[in-house]
């Protein structure tokens, strides 16, 4: 995965990610993975309804301190925000960010970001008529605490 985190005895291990849905269930596909693989062919794609979001659970606290995506143009998430926690309980919501209806990398900065355990992405909605969203790359710029 393309997670460019570091800390000062080498890079962290790899995080969990989890998706809300896949289309047509084909993680084979469509699947969480293709955000990750560096191939510009492949992506994750949602199934349709909203919110769809992604979580990533990292295995240590770290700083995020920018964002990452690139979409399919037509399948984009609009109004976006990203929830932060440091435990296993709730999200909160830490900041709204506003992706343009266009396929080039887009990089959201995250000011005073506080040190995070669990980072979700949330599309509310998407430019596609039935809430699909379609991600061909995310990376998370940070540092370990």
């Amino acid at each position: 995965m393309a997670f460019s985190l570091t800390r000062e005895d080498g890079p962290l291990p790899v995080p969990k990610v989890r998706v809300s849905s896949v289309l047509n269930r084909d993680v084979k596909q469509f699947g969480k993975k293709f955000m990750f693989d560096g191939d510009e062919e492949t992506c994750w794609n949602s199934d349709q309804g909203s919110p769809q979001w992604i979580l990533v659970e990292f295995s240590e606290e770290v700083c995020p301190q920018e964002i990452q995506l690139q979409f399919q143009g037509g399948f984009v998430g609009k109004d976006c925000c990203v929830e932060v926690g440091s435990g296993g309980g709730d999200l909160a919501r830490f900041m709204d960010f506003y992706p343009e209806d266009v396929n080039s990398v887009q990089r959201f900065t995250i000011k005073e970001a506080p040190s995070v355990k669990r980072l979700r992405i949330v599309f509310p909605s998407s430019t596609d008529f039935f809430g699909r969203v379609t991600v061909y790359k995310l990376d998370i710029i940070g540092t370990s605490i």
